[in-house]
């Protein structure tokens, strides 16, 4: 029986296509071990050691695979950078890490080199990038594998409780790298992924999205070639499905909705019916565009709640029909309860906080012992979702995070744009929240009560955007902002969120 990993796979059978590279280009999982194995020597070299962490900012594409898996194996822990993000942002992500290497790609060379000025670690790049190393130097002329081989772990960044990202730090577990994990076969088996089979995978959206990086991961250490695109588009996508016969992918209910909007002849003209399981998740999906694919695509469309942090749920196409609007039950090892404010479990349909834990799992978020704590209640955590159980263990959200922005499935945290906000000195006071977008499912509204003798409008808009556009990703921007003689806080200074953000969202709730 042939053996599942990337480097068992390369020694059975090096000539089995691992990745398909954006441009077209295929590499085989000889030529795709031989780079991951002169990446973890090269790290090594620079007296890299497990539990370091090294930042990634690359697109979709071989560079990042084979680093990645360099990183892996040699027990590093793998920061993947936003590359929407600016020079600072990605400098604090550098700092709080620790990293001791920072690998871009020419591309955002701008933004690379605005993060090295700021934290002087040992870059390289693809391409050529200002006082950055190519990357071809990294162990060039090291032949073999790393010294030293021990399982690394991606250190996925969240919100922090002071509106800055937090890393996810899970403790290693000294793995052997060339084992794939028994979580991989079980986790890709929920949806039955199994090893090798003609499977194949479709990367649409980018690898610094956590989800987005396992299912690439997970696939080639099954045996499943990965199919990536650098910049996700409908049609696109529908090519490459029927070009290589592509059987599974990871979504987002916005994709769904671009691909709907095709015109019906384009939509027919591509050969889809090698799905096999399209799983979706990290936002609402509208039942109504849920099942419109369910109608083209067929009962391939499986969709997921889950988090960074671990467990969660799933819920298959026959289920969802007979369920709709529901995101399934615990996968298998996976605890999922809905308690009240006293950290009780309440009844069937009774609305409630939602709490996970998946089997013996741990984490911390990297140095926010407080954020780790509060999201607690004994061996459970919680992202802060409102939800409830029907009686047939189905759970069914009711809301999101209390604060949290979704948009076109991107998490976005308004603590962060509120504090950048604040610091104007023509900003009194600020709260930042989603309203209703129809093909984003929510954007960004800044509130702001301006600081005495300023008068609102226009240029005051211009100034505070132009301002904020220096310090955050344009995906974090506001889209608009509004203005208030006073927001409602409590005499504590708690800010009554809800009664701003309620407005906005009551045209859209009287139209469901």
């Amino acid at each position: 029986m042939a053996s599942i990993g990337l480097w068992n796979i390369a020694r059975e059978q090096p000539e089995r296509t691992a990745v398909v590279d954006p441009d077209g280009r295929q590499v085989t999982y000889a030529e795709m071990a031989a780079a991951a194995d002169r990446y973890g020597r090269g790290f090594q070299a620079m007296g890299l050691e497990p539990g370091d962490a090294v930042v990634l900012l690359l697109p979709n594409g071989i560079d990042l695979v084979s680093v990645y898996f360099g990183a892996y194996q040699t027990g590093l822990y793998v920061v993947m950078a936003n590359w929407h993000l600016v020079g600072a942002e990605v400098a604090y992500l550098i700092e709080d890490s620790g990293a001791k290497a920072f690998i871009v790609h020419e591309r955002f060379a701008e933004t690379a080199s605005d993060a090295l000025a700021r934290t002087g670690v040992r870059g390289f790049a693809v391409g050529e990038v200002p006082g950055f190393t190519p990357l071809d130097e990294l162990g060039k002329g090291e032949t073999g594998r790393p010294d030293e081989r021990t399982a690394g772990s991606p250190m996925l960044y969240t919100s922090g409780t002071t509106g800055r990202p937090k890393g996810v730090r899970r403790p290693l577990t000294g793995a052997n790298p060339d084992e794939v994990p028994p979580m991989t076969t079980w986790f890709f088996g929920i949806f039955g992924l199994g090893p090798f089979g003609d499977h194949v995978h479709l990367c649409g959206s980018p690898m610094y999205h956590t989800a987005v990086l396992n299912f690439v991961a997970h696939s080639v250490q099954l045996g499943h070639t990965a199919v990536l695109m650098d910049r996700w588009r409908p049609e696109e996508m529908l090519r490459l499905i029927e070009k290589y016969r592509v059987t599974h992918s990871h979504m987002v209910p916005t994709q769904f909705h671009r691909l709907l909007e095709l015109p019906e002849d384009v939509r027919e003209r591509y050969d889809v019916s090698s799905l096999r399981c399209m799983i979706h998740g990290a936002a609402p999906c509208p039942q109504e565009v849920k099942r419109r694919m369910l109608d083209w695509w067929g009962p391939v469309v499986v969709e997921y709640y889950a988090a960074t942090e671990g467990g969660g749920t799933t819920i298959m196409a026959d289920e969802w029909l007979q369920k709709p609007g529901s995101v399934g039950r615990p996968w298998p090892g996976s605890v999922v309860k809905v308690l009240d404010d006293a950290g009780e479990e309440v009844p069937p349909g009774t609305p409630g906080l939602v709490y996970m834990r998946m089997g013996t799992s741990n984490f911390s978020y990297h140095k926010d012992e407080e954020k780790t704590k509060a999201a607690r209640v004994g061996d459970l955590f919680t992202l802060g979702d409102i939800g409830y159980l029907d009686e047939d263990g189905y759970l069914f959200l009711c809301d999101r995070k209390a604060d949290m922005i979704i948009s076109g499935g991107v998490n976005i945290y308004p603590a962060e744009i509120e504090n950048t906000l604040a610091v104007h000195e023509k900003v009194a006071d600020v709260a930042v929240f989603g309203v209703p977008n129809p093909d984003w499912g929510e954007e960004i509204k800044a509130v702001v009560r301006p600081a005495d003798g300023i008068a609102p409008g226009d240029e005051l808009t211009t100034e505070l955007l132009a301002f904020a556009t220096e310090r955050l990703a344009k995906f974090k921007l506001p889209r608009s902002i509004d203005y208030v003689d006073e927001l409602p806080r409590d005499p504590n200074g708690k800010l009554y969120k809800r009664k701003l953000r309620d407005p906005y969202w009551a045209d859209q709730e009287r139209a469901i």
